[in-house]
C-alpha cells in the first residue's frame, strides 16, 4: 500500500476556532474545520441536500448544513440528525508545526 501524499493547505493561525476555510485540492472542494480544539477535513458538500457546507454552523465537533439543518460529526462524517442519512467524506489531516496538511 502506498503512503498517502499530504498537501499543505493552510497555517493553523489562519483558521480561528469554530470556523472553517474552503480549499480546493485536485478539483475537490474541501473544508478545513477548526472545532473543539482540533482540525478536521471534510468534503464541502452536504450528503443530503448536495449544498456547500462552507456557510454552515460549526460547533463542538459538528457542522450543520445551511440548507436543511442536518448536522454531521466532523471526525467521522456521520449524520447526527435528519434529514441526512448518508455520511460526509472525510480526509486524513495532520498538523506539522503550524502547517495543516490534507491527504486525498
Amino acid at each position: 500500500m502506498t503512503d498517502p501524499v499530504f498537501i499543505a493547505v493552510a497555517k493553523t493561525d489562519e483558521i480561528a476556532p469554530e470556523t472553517a476555510r474552503e480549499v480546493e485540492i485536485g478539483g475537490r472542494s474541501i473544508l478545513i474545520c477548526h472545532s473543539d480544539g482540533r482540525f478536521f477535513a471534510i468534503e464541502n458538500l452536504c450528503s443530503h441536500a448536495e449544498e456547500p457546507l462552507a456557510c454552515g454552523r460549526l460547533k463542538r465537533g459538528w457542522i450543520s448544513c445551511p440548507a436543511h439543518g442536518a448536522r454531521f460529526d466532523l471526525e467521522t462524517g456521520e449524520p447526527l440528525n435528519p434529514p441526512a442519512t448518508e455520511p460526509l467524506k472525510t480526509f486524513h489531516l495532520r498538523v506539522v508545526g503550524d502547517v495543516i496538511e490534507v491527504a486525498l
